[in-house]
């Protein structure tokens, strides 16, 4: 498809606010880059109040953005673009998705989608007893499923649970918001992420547990979520909540940063998070935990250095020289810069859709009144 102006509609779970989430920085990276390419949009977001009283981006800057107080409020306000878009995406944890998602499917005249920014736990939660943003009954009326997830669960989703286009769309990092300061760190070592009990584990075992054993260091985790009952070291500084505006200083101000998967993305492999990017833009080099698929983003030893232990962590926060850290840190930059920004997001998301739109022609209104009607 050459590359044309699309009409497109987001239902995400939210925009404005990234307090406990990692979808919002997803959604502002992705249509900053869809407005670079000339795209029309609108993003669509339930009014909530956990997300109200925590707005770190109130009015987004790139398209036309719309808040909602219920399903009902959403159908009455709302028909008219979804049956005109081109492409119309709801995201997973959408609060009634599975309602919203098949009101969207029988009313677009064009392209559906399903953005799922946890795939390996949605699959998981659909195994399990079910979730309320997504059934099996809904994957194959999708026309594609976007996957924050890449490698063989995309053929487990066309195979198994019928998708007729499963693709990825990873996160993206946008490098005018992200990239290399010359400021003195402030930390050996930091972690940014919302708690996760089945990220634990590896944050104790190759950061607090390295932070305890080098009372020299300097450390720093920030995220909110975590449990008063957790024992810190006093070495270890920690940061309740970091808006995105700050994001950039913080990584910065890592001499490294560490990068922990939750357990389903661990199974699954081939699931970056944001924060690689977002660290990797900015020239801090990245501690990993080890899966599937991580050499395809990054090569380690050479863009990003590996960690199974406390011991293999301190050799790297000691042992490694100013001029190798720095080294492996511009090396990741240059990569995510060649492969993974938001503009290349948006063109990406853009072929998908031309894929799906050269082959279904919009239906005429008479035809659309008459399937609802039915």
């Amino acid at each position: 498809m050459s590359k044309s102006r699309l009409s497109i509609v987001i239902l995400g779970l939210s925009i404005t606010s990234s307090w406990g989430n990692g979808h919002a920085t997803t959604y502002r990276s992705l249509v900053r880059g869809l407005s670079a390419r000339g795209h029309d949009f609108c993003f669509l977001e339930r009014n909530v109040p956990w997300y109200a009283e925590n707005r770190d981006l109130p009015r987004p800057r790139y398209g036309r953005f719309e808040l909602y107080e219920s399903v009902e409020e959403l159908k009455d306000r709302f028909t008219p673009e979804i049956r005109e878009a081109d492409l119309v995406i709801v995201g997973s944890y959408v609060p009634q998705g599975i309602e919203i998602g098949s009101w969207v499917i029988n009313t677009a005249q064009g392209a559906t989608a399903f953005y799922d920014i946890d795939t390996p736990v949605t699959l998981s939660k659909l195994e399990g007893g079910g979730i309320d943003y997504l059934s099996k009954e809904l994957i194959p009326r999708y026309h594609l499923y976007l996957s924050f997830t890449g490698g063989p669960i995309l053929k487990r989703l066309e195979r198994i649970y019928r998708s007729p286009m499963a693709r990825p769309l990873y996160c993206s990092v946008d490098p005018d918001l992200y990239y290399p300061e010359e400021v003195e760190p402030a930390w050996s070592l930091g972690y940014m992420g919302t708690y996760s009990a089945d990220r634990q584990n590896a944050l104790d075992r190759l950061l607090i547990e390295p932070a305890r054993r080098w009372p020299e260091g300097s450390f720093v985790v920030a995220g909110s979520k975590y449990p008063e009952s957790l024992s810190w070291p006093e070495n270890l500084e920690r940061i309740e909540h970091l808006p995105p505006s700050k994001h950039r200083a913080f990584y910065n101000a890592q001499r490294f940063t560490l990068n922990v998967t939750r357990a389903d993305m661990v199974a699954a492999g081939y699931s970056p998070s944001v924060r690689l990017f977002e660290a990797a833009a900015c020239g801090t080099p990245i501690i990993s935990d080890m899966w599937s698929g991580l050499e395809t983003f990054f090569k380690p030893g050479e863009e990003i250095l590996l960690s199974r232990s406390p011991e293999e962590t301190l050799r790297t926060l000691r042992a490694l020289s100013e001029e190798a850290r720095r080294t492996i840190g511009l090396r990741a930059c240059n990569r995510v810069l060649a492969e993974h920004t938001a503009v290349q997001r948006a063109a990406e998301l853009e072929r998908y859709a031309g894929e799906i739109l050269k082959h279904r022609p919009r239906i005429s209104e008479a035809a659309y009144l008459g399937r609802v009607a039915s």
